[in-house]
């Protein structure tokens, strides 16, 4: 039997080796969930509320081994685990609160009695990415789960152990077993088992943009619906009036180490402030603590692995013309300094292709149409800041930037509470927010004659 190796990104250990699934186990995992969905389906939505509540104790009494499985696994620093796993307990929480008014609509019609009924999809498959392990698993499964939906959830190679101990958590809390159900395994084999399964309803898939797409036409082969949350290069765009100092916050692209698709890796300045805020990123550079992951004071932590430190390496040369540069240890582990580049064209490599590290690029505007082109000058629309003191701008750039998620005087992408996702080649379909339930579901027409058949 094949295996998963996992490693330690802060230092290459190993911490964990798990069998990896084939094609013929998710085959019997889906098999065991579509019984298990016909028994949680049948529960009073009250009942369904009450076990997903329980759910969240259980993820809220073990946050401290959460996070530090999440440390281990992906490198990510110990605060920033903690509020991962709390948001999985904040999202059960929401989620539970919605079964109840997961309600449908009577639509007045001549002849009759005409309703609407919202009905769970079946077999929900979610393939969740490395970068954010317990969130992006959570946003996928979870609102599922409330609609009445088994998830099968396959967690990317490098950390499915969360994952698992997620699983476990659910079967403590009296979730049915099969219901929620963890699959370890290669994307080449479990995850596309996954995907052409004929029992699998919909898939939901974070990733990169390549295997999107993948995913994409193998399901259109079914006509299986999907949610897509795939690539960002998304744009930082600071006008002269703005607060420098919050809109040029360095963990606006180095949080998680930049392994972020909404990393705001874009950095558009205008023109008349460049050279100011090429000196405020020279010294908040310098003045970021990358080390050990599982230290209080340590603010960014290594790349997930050698593959991803590689990747970074490729697309930012050592000797990078006008390079702006903080520290990173040597030694074992996949570390790397945060960067910013400032001599890059707007359409070179760098300024345009998602890198997916502490790397970001700095560029000038001249004026608002200008600062316009250049945040949509990429194939990429998931989220974006924008920074200025004058509101009337601020709801025009609104408007003209293509991205699902803005953020005004601030640089915050992701509230459970509200809808997440992208435009163009950053995905399809929403996550999260009001109507997170409703996408697990189908939606039946139901009409009622009124018409007396004696007549």
């Amino acid at each position: 039997m094949s295996e998963l190796i996992v490693l330690n990104p802060a230092t290459e250990e190993v911490v964990a080796r798990v069998p990896a699934a084939d094609a013929a186990e998710v085959d019997a995992a889906v098999a065991r969930a579509t019984k298990a969905q016909e028994v949680w389906a049948a529960l009073a939505p009250a009942d369904r509320a009450r076990l997903l509540r329980r759910f969240a104790d259980q993820v809220d009494a073990h946050i401290e081994e959460l996070a530090a499985l999440e440390v281990r696994e992906a490198g990510h620093t110990i605060g920033n685990a903690r509020w991962e796993a709390g948001n999985a307990r904040d999202l059960l929480l929401y989620a539970a609160g919605g079964i109840e008014r997961l309600t449908g609509r009577q639509i007045p019609v001549p002849g009759g009695l005409d309703v609407t009924i919202l009905e769970p999809l079946g077999v929900v498959g979610v393939i969740a990415p490395w970068n954010f392990p317990m969130p992006i698993a959570a946003w996928g499964s979870f609102p599922a789960l409330a609609a009445g939906n088994a998830v099968v959830l396959k967690p990317a190679e490098t950390t499915p152990l969360t994952a698992l101990r997620l699983a476990e958590l659910a079967l403590d809390a009296g979730l049915p077993e099969h219901v929620l159900q963890v699959v370890p395994g290669y994307g080449g084999i479990a995850g596309r088992a996954l995907v052409d399964h004929p029992d699998v309803a919909k898939i939901v898939f974070t990733g990169s943009t390549r295997t999107g797409r993948e995913v994409m036409e193998r399901c259109a082969r079914s006509v299986k619906p999907v949610t897509l949350e795939l690539g960002g290069k998304s744009p930082n765009v600071v006008f002269a009036d703005a607060d420098l100092a919050k809109a040029l916050d360095p963990f606006s692209f180095l949080d998680n180490a930049g392994q972020d698709c909404c990393a705001r890796t874009r950095i558009l300045v205008q023109e008349s402030v460049y050279d100011e805020a090429r000196a405020f990123l020279t010294e908040a550079l310098a003045a970021v603590v990358v080390g050990d992951p599982a230290d209080e004071k340590t603010q960014m932590g290594p790349l997930i692995s050698r593959q991803q430190l590689d990747r970074v390496r490729s697309l930012v040369p050592d000797d990078a013309s006008g390079a702006l540069r903080g520290d990173a240890p040597d030694g074992r582990g996949f570390w790397y300094p945060p960067t910013v580049l400032t001599a890059e064209a707007p359409d070179s490599p760098a300024a345009r292709e998602e890198i997916f590290g502490p790397v970001a690029v700095l560029l000038p505007f001249t004026d608002e149409a200008d600062a316009i082109r250049l945040a949509n000058d990429t194939p990429y629309g998931l989220s974006g800041s924008l920074w200025t003191r004058d509101i009337g701008r601020a709801l025009r750039l609104s408007r003209a930037v293509k991205a699902g998620n803005l953020s005004v005087n601030s640089h915050s992408s992701v509230r459970y509470w509200t809808p997440f996702g992208g435009y163009k080649q950053s995905g399809v379909g929403r996550e999260l927010g009001p109507d997170a339930l409703t996408a697990f579901t189908e939606t039946k027409n139901v009409f009622i004659s009124t018409e007396d058949p004696a007549q």
